[in-house]
């Protein structure tokens, strides 16, 4: 296609999919944006269809025909969890033929590798939901299923949103605590009990999905000092650091030096209280790991996995960081 090998690196979640064409020397030669990619959100040929009009966007912005199949494909996506997904999708992008290697897996591989180029690594992620990896300096893995209540999970921007309308709706009507939430749900979608807003949900007069606005709307209480709302914080830092841990263990990393990388928007926002308790809470579960938020986008993540394919130079590979 052009004389330089190339790499087309896609990062697919849970709100949005964004895709990068690069060099092997770390040019970055066109990007694209478009909505949630998830196969657990819209299935795996309807995934496959919106990546590929994707990089159709990315090919035309780098100013590449529409046949340009690329040296390689680095593609992450939220809904890759399980190996048997991570097969399937594999195969059905290696079918689309849009580079001659593929790579497939879960996105906060991605989020890892944007993160840091330290050999030994966990990630969190807190999006819409949580997840974890780590790695090892051999290149083994460690992964949870991320399949949310079914599997254990805890938190996660939609998780704390429901806890924030639960506690509401329970602080209102006296079956638990009072709280400063009951309140704020009540200002922030102008009703006038938080039961009503609950009746408006049910009945479609309100967009259930309309939840997840209340994750800012919990953060904002708890910095406020409402102990119930302090205490959901609390317990979604312990979730993360319980997470990395276990991860840490299955390695036998705990005692090693490492990087842990956080992020999705929960993580990446630093709310004050979280990141607080998060930093401080790691001496006494990984007493040698560095807390970092990733300050680049996971797709920089999946682009570099390309080049570490491809056997980049390091000097490629900050050229990368530095393009996007």
């Amino acid at each position: 296609m052009i004389g330089e090998r190339t790499v087309v690196a896609v990062d697919g979640g849970n709100s949005k999919t964004d895709v990068i064409i690069a060099t092997g020397a770390g040019a970055v030669l066109g990007r694209a944006r478009g909505p949630a990619s998830s196969p657990h959100l819209i299935g795996v040929p309807d995934t496959i269809g919106l990546l590929g009009r994707l990089i159709a966007q990315a090919k035309q912005a780098a100013g590449l025909g529409t046949a340009a199949v690329f040296d390689r494909a680095e593609v992450y996506l939220a809904g890759a969890d399980l190996p048997i997904e991570v097969r399937i999708l594999t195969e059905a992008v290696t079918a689309a033929g849009w580079a001659h290697q593929n790579r497939v897996d879960n996105d906060t591989f991605a989020l890892i590798r944007a993160g840091t180029d330290a050999e030994r690594a966990i990630a969190v992620v807190c999006g819409a939901g949580i997840n974890c990896v780590g790695r090892d300096a051999d290149g083994r893995t460690a992964r949870f299923p991320a399949l949310g209540m079914l599997t254990g999970d805890w938190g996660g921007g939609h998780h704390l949103a429901s806890l924030a309308l639960w506690h509401a709706a329970r602080g209102e009507d006296g079956r638990g605590p009072a709280t400063r939430l009951t309140e704020a749900v009540i200002d922030h979608f102008r009703v006038a009990t938080v039961e009503d807003l609950g009746i408006a949900m049910h009945l479609g007069e309100v967009a259930p999905a309309r939840v997840d606005e209340l994750t800012p709307v919990l953060f904002a209480v708890a910095t406020g000092g409402d102990q119930v709302a302090r205490r959901i914080v609390a317990k979604q830092a312990t979730e993360v650091l319980s997470l990395a841990r276990i991860a840490a263990e299955r390695l036998g990393m705990r005692e090693e030096r490492l990087a842990l990388v956080l992020g999705g928007g929960v993580l990446a926002a630093q709310h004050p209280l979280l990141h607080q308790s998060i930093v401080e809470g790691m001496p006494a579960v990984l007493p040698r790991a560095e807390v970092v938020v990733s300050a680049q986008a996971p797709v920089v993540g999946a682009a570099l996995a390309g080049l570490d394919a491809l056997g980049a130079t390091m000097d490629a590979k900050s050229a990368l960081r530095t393009a996007v």
